[in-house]
């Protein structure tokens, strides 16, 4: 049930008629869990906060440096040092004081991953290294939890749903874990908006999933070129030999 502050901060979203105090109500009833708290979970559980999901679980074992706040923005120069799920649990609450924010300050492995997954309804992939990628995906096959997931480097995004469904493609089912050397903003650089781009089209993923409404990318990546600003998408399938969801 939506209180009568509530309906008013969210007024602007429960005005949509695909959204209406129906949609908000599932909002509010759902948990998402964010894994990384740096340049694409920043907006990514701002917006989430904002939009009214009523429980973030936020993940990151990281502290805050200086360098991330170009484009970190939940962060402040004045938490520098700081952890970043504490910083940005500060932020989130500020921003909606109607919500309920979870922090997990270490790195998601084995149970503590597992039981994250399972006690969230959609999980946000927003780390910087394979390693936690593939091992989250593998938790939410089996779990059945739907993944989003975003990747930024450069000038470039990426952007794609996994699992959504019994038939969707998984991120096993489109990259190998042998195919990568993890690099990240360090070794490579970022234009800090992009990741405010790929953040917000992530968080846009989760309310459609949430609610049930609108064209999802469940099964599809979609490709950001912000140098030469332009998106494509490109249409996944199930890989049937997949060891992770085909077994």
């Amino acid at each position: 049930m939506l209180s009568e502050k509530e309906l008013i901060h969210y007024s602007r979203q429960i005005i949509l008629p695909e959204i209406d105090e129906e949609g908000q109500a599932k909002l509010k009833q759902s948990s998402v869990l964010i894994v990384g708290m740096g340049g694409l979970g920043s907006p990514v559980a701002m917006y989430l906060a904002a939009a009214g999901i009523g429980h973030l679980v936020i993940a990151d074992q990281d502290t805050i440096e200086q360098s991330n706040l170009q484009r970190q923005i939940a962060h402040t120069l004045e938490s520098v040092g700081d952890s970043k799920v504490s910083s940005a649990k500060t932020t989130l609450e500020n921003l909606n004081p109607w919500i309920k924010v979870t922090t997990i300050e270490q790195r998601l492995d084995g149970e503590v991953l597992d039981d994250a997954v399972a006690n969230t309804d959609v999980v946000i992939d927003c780390s910087d290294n394979y390693a936690t990628r593939f091992a989250l995906n593998k938790a939410c096959v089996g779990h059945s939890r739907t993944l989003v997931s975003g990747t930024a480097i450069r000038f470039n995004g990426q952007v794609a749903v996994f699992n959504q469904t019994p038939e969707s493609a998984c991120y096993h089912c489109l990259y190998q874990a042998d195919q990568f050397n993890d690099k990240n903003c360090e070794d490579q650089g970022i234009l800090a908006p992009v990741v405010g781009v790929i953040g917000s089209l992530q968080a846009t993923e989760v309310l459609k999933s949430l609610m049930g409404i609108g064209q999802s990318l469940d099964s599809h990546l979609l490709i950001y070129d912000a140098l030469n600003a332009n998106f494509k998408t490109i249409e996944l399938t199930k890989d049937p030999a997949c060891e992770v969801c085909s077994a």
